[in-house]
């Protein structure tokens, strides 16, 4: 873990976290497919009776004691911030959404996709930088790659990525969900959010939240 600028570092993940939390309601509302976990968390959401936020929580604890039992150095301050905050923030930032903008049109559900992509890249940047700790869900493939070694990362993770598009997928249609409206939670943003995330992500790193840190790190 980063000693130094602690409680900078924790602003900046819990900073991060709720923009990303955020963006995961716009992507919701956009209906034009979310980031692969969430494509899981929706098939999930939509077959498990229980509130999104608690069922965020109980997913990723699972996957926590996967990362605490193969290699817990990818655990941090942030994976705990992630685990108990995203969900909930964004099963509200999704409700409200839905009292301001009922029945989008397409032209909307794009404009709001392309708001989602911005804010995550805009939120994950902060949350990397700050470097204390992976979400569960990036741990796994990462102590696949790098404690089990067995592949190279990007492509364990495209695997990871596909298997929770997969799931979501089938989850979504056994609870019911009509095969036309798999692209809601898997479409156009779900490539989008898998494959071209990184350049802006490093764009945000480099220009916003690097400078932000060594700011506070001069001023202190």
């Amino acid at each position: 873990m980063k000693r130094e600028n602690l409680g900078r570092r924790i602003c900046m993940s819990l900073f991060g976290v709720i923009i990303c939390a955020i963006s995961v309601g716009i992507f919701k509302i956009a209906a034009l497919g979310v980031d692969p976990f969430q494509s899981f968390m929706a098939g999930l959401d939509a077959m498990v009776p229980i509130k999104f936020g608690t069922l965020y929580v109980i997913t990723n604890a699972v996957l926590l004691l996967f990362a605490l039992a193969f290699d817990r150095h990818y655990i941090g301050i942030a994976t705990f911030i992630n685990l108990f905050l995203l969900g909930y923030i964004t099963q509200f930032t999704y409700a409200f959404l839905q009292t301001v903008i009922v029945d989008p049109s397409m032209a909307t559900r794009i404009l709001c996709l392309v708001i989602g992509v911005v804010i995550i890249c805009f939120g994950s940047a902060f949350y990397m930088t700050a470097d204390l700790g992976v979400s569960t869900y990036d741990a796994v493939a990462l102590i696949i790659c790098n404690t089990w070694k067995k592949g190279k990362f990007q492509y364990v993770r495209i695997i990871t990525d596909v298997v929770c598009v997969i799931l979501g997928c089938v989850l979504f249609v056994l609870s019911g969900g009509a095969l036309s409206q798999i692209p809601t939670i898997a479409g156009i943003g779900t490539i989008i959010t898998a494959f071209f995330m990184g350049p802006l992500i490093e764009v945000f790193h480099v220009h916003v939240a690097r400078p932000f840190l060594n700011r506070q790190k001069s001023g202190s």
